[in-house]
């Protein structure tokens, strides 16, 4: 009989994430829910995690493992940062134990950048690459992890150099529901618009600083020529990604390509950014990666 042997959760600021796990790694049981940091707070921590452990049944001797913004500050347990450059096996040296409760419940801190002309922050991602590189991976790596903050990073042999954050995801929420080009997309079906989607890339990246000009054109071209409410939103996507990817990849790229961490709608939409640059990826599934690695991180204390 097949028994778990650990609860893994990535708890972000909305979202939620649980999933019960084996000692080979295989999923038993998922939970999936929006009670992210901002909802915890509120409601209690605690309760919201006991919630979801009961609903699969997680013995109460079962230790659990957390990374994201569970251990911000504003979370349930401050979990600190790992300064850069950062090695990766360091991230799994410094949980936080959850103080008061029975079970064995750690969180995984983030990673810091503390350059005064690049500071930057991630929690959760440090993860991620935990188990998309491994902690032996030797040589460098240049990796994407979309979202609504999307992370570019430098790793080292396995130790993470330098990286940057990216308000894409947020942006286009903004742009597309609080300004005129909410006019552009209102009513935009769920069909794709590819061509669109990678000109609007091309422009983007060929020439970042006029990504506020190209964003218009959602609704100039619109107006001028017609077209489709999901023209104009593939639009405003594909300028604020082209843009972001110009940043990402303005120094230089390991012969390697790039390693693209995502999952889902945001995984087809860079791979088809990336594509219409004519640049070589490397595509790993997000959740697999968090989930791997907190498993590590498991292995790492003990706790399976």
């Amino acid at each position: 009989m097949i028994e778990p042997a650990f609860v893994a959760v990535d708890w972000g600021t909305s979202s939620f994430r649980l999933w019960l796990v084996d000692r080979g790694g295989k999923v038993l049981a998922e939970r999936r829910s929006d009670e992210g940091m901002l909802a915890a707070a509120k409601a209690g921590f605690p309760g919201v995690l006991q919630a979801h452990l009961a609903a699969v049944q997680a013995s109460g001797d079962l230790p659990v493992m957390i990374c994201g913004m569970a251990g911000a500050r504003t979370g349930w347990v401050e979990a600190g940062y790992v300064d850069t450059p950062a090695p990766l096996s360091t991230v799994l040296k410094q949980a936080a134990r959850v103080p008061g409760e029975a079970r064995d419940i750690r969180i995984l801190p983030g990673i810091a950048q503390r350059d005064a002309k690049a500071p930057d922050v991630m929690r959760g991602e440090e993860t991620q690459l935990l188990g998309a590189l491994g902690l032996d991976a030797a040589g460098e790596a240049l990796v994407c992890m979309p979202g609504t903050h999307s992370k570019w990073v430098r790793v080292k042999d396995g130790t993470v150099a330098h990286f940057s954050t990216f308000m894409t995801g947020e942006l286009f929420s903004v742009v597309s529901r609080e300004t005129i080009l909410s006019l552009a997309v209102a009513g935009a079906d769920e069909a794709e618009d590819v061509v669109s989607f990678k000109s609007a890339v091309k422009a983007a990246f060929e020439a970042p600083a006029f990504a506020a000009n190209l964003l218009f054109t959602a609704r100039s071209r619109q107006l001028l020529f017609g077209g489709a409410p999901a023209a104009a939103r593939e639009t405003v996507s594909g300028t604020l990604i082209g843009a972001e990817l110009a940043a990402g990849l303005s120094g230089a790229v390991p012969k390697a390509g790039i390693t693209l961490i995502a999952s889902g709608r945001l995984a087809a939409l860079y791979r088809q950014a990336f594509d219409a640059l004519k640049v070589d990826v490397s595509p790993i599934d997000a959740d697999e990666a968090v989930r791997r690695g907190l498993s590590m991180a498991a292995a790492a204390i003990g706790t399976k």
